[in-house]
């Protein structure tokens, strides 16, 4: 990678000493004592006050009836997918999964744990295309998916880097054609759509607290319904479905995603944060707006209908101003051209001086995992498409233009306002 350091754009500047970090934790102090008093009183395992503090702050802040915690964010996914499943076509057979020869709409710009425990369960994928309207799922693009795969009973929303998507039509889409919609809010926590907590408008949801997130609990995530049965399904197939029994009788699939009395005690700690650093992200993302507002670079939407958590601030450069680039299946090439740059040179540029940023999410259609899977844009079928016949000769998806041009900046809510000074003189100089 080519050191920034030495180019005489970046002459003035110098590296940070400690890493400045895309999104790490921030910690507060109560959740150490939560932790140590599950160490005292030696309740380290999957239950415990912790689990029972933690599931109904949780469920109180969010507005549902009942929370799980899990081990992960992925890990609630999984069972919520799987009890979709369950719900639409039946238990299976241990061996074979709920979803076994059906497909599931999954949003396309999302990390890939949204959409692999379809494939944990038998299922196929179809990607719904993103919109420029909130870089979610695209309710046009949803419709005409229905329209060609009229059979899909399944659909899986994430909100994308803390902004909610088009809940009212897509829940309208659903109830239209008989789905069930499951809401990954892992992204989300604390954003509102019309006044309504992200995670309550799913027939399931889930919320994440990997490190990264609002807030943590070093990992851990958990399960969201309305349904205090739906919500006891879950806290047993977590704990391998161990039956009431004086032995370990076992009558269904189960797996080990309970989450800890310990992880718990974090998150529990954790929760009481989060609006204070929902606000902390907004004026994170305010001085990048300000402060970036003479490039040519836009930055990603908040939503019309809804209030964003600001979890990650990202940004994208016009297509006038990209510099020539490309990219392989893990590498990358780009040639600098004064007044254009491009999101690789960017992240380039932050990494010389020890800062951290990170492309914006791959679509999932693009990932060689999946690119046998069908995918859906708002004017039909993405796949299988000549550029023949097309003017300019591209056409190019939505979520594929974003990742392109698109870059996550440094969102870390203990940055000051002097480190974030310097990330955006990086950028501008950039473009120089």
């Amino acid at each position: 990678m080519y050191d920034f350091r030495s180019d005489q754009r970046f002459e003035n500047l110098k590296p940070f000493q400690e890493k400045l970090w895309l999104s790490s934790p921030t910690m507060h102090g109560i959740e150490l004592e939560y932790m140590t008093q599950a160490y005292q009183t030696n309740w380290m395992s999957t239950v415990g006050s912790n689990i029972d503090e933690m599931e109904r702050l949780l469920a109180d802040y969010v507005g549902v009836e009942c929370a799980a915690g899990l081990t992960s964010g992925t890990a609630a996914l999984h069972l919520a997918i799987r009890l979709a499943g369950e719900k639409l076509y039946g238990a299976r057979r241990a061996e074979v999964g709920t979803l076994e020869g059906h497909k599931v709409f999954c949003s396309d710009m999302t990390f890939d744990a949204t959409v692999n425990p379809v494939a944990y369960e038998g299922g196929e994928a179809v990607f719904i295309d993103a919109e420029y309207d909130t870089w979610n799922m695209s309710p046009k693009a949803l419709e005409k998916a229905f329209e060609i795969y009229p059979e899909t009973r399944l659909v899986v929303l994430a909100h994308l880097y803390g902004t909610p998507g088009k809940i009212d039509e897509i829940r309208g889409i659903c109830k239209a054609h008989k789905a069930l919609l499951v809401e990954d809010a892992a992204e989300s926590l604390g954003a509102t759509y019309k006044g309504i907590q992200t995670g309550n408008f799913g027939d399931y949801g889930i919320v994440s607290f990997n490190g990264n997130k609002i807030i943590t609990g070093s990992c851990g995530g958990a399960f969201l319904s309305n349904s205090k049965s739906d919500t006891n399904k879950i806290r047993k197939w977590s704990t391998q479905s161990r039956e009431a029994a004086p032995w370990y009788q076992h009558e269904e699939l189960g797996y080990n995603y309970r989450m800890s009395n310990v992880i718990a005690g974090v998150v529990r700690g954790q929760i009481k944060y989060i609006d204070e650093h929902i606000e902390q992200k907004k004026e994170i993302y305010e001085r990048y707006k300000k402060g970036l507002a003479d490039l040519p670079v836009t930055m990603n939407p908040l939503g019309t209908e809804g209030i964003p958590n600001y979890w990650l601030s990202c940004m994208t450069i016009h297509p006038c101003a990209m510099c020539d680039s490309m990219r392989s299946e893990t590498g990358k090439l780009y040639r600098h051209k004064k007044g254009k740059t491009c999101p690789d040179e960017i992240l380039d540029a932050l990494a010389s001086f020890n800062i951290e940023g990170r492309p914006i999410w791959k679509p999932m259609h693009l990932q060689a995992l999946y690119r046998g899977n069908g995918f859906v844009r708002a004017d039909g079928s993405g796949r299988g498409i000549t550029n023949a016949y097309i003017e300019n000769g591209k056409r190019a998806s939505v979520g594929a233009d974003l990742f392109e041009r698109g870059l996550c900046l440094p969102s870390d809510n203990k940055m000051t306002e002097e480190q974030q000074n310097v990330v955006i003189d990086i950028i501008h100089e950039c473009f120089l």
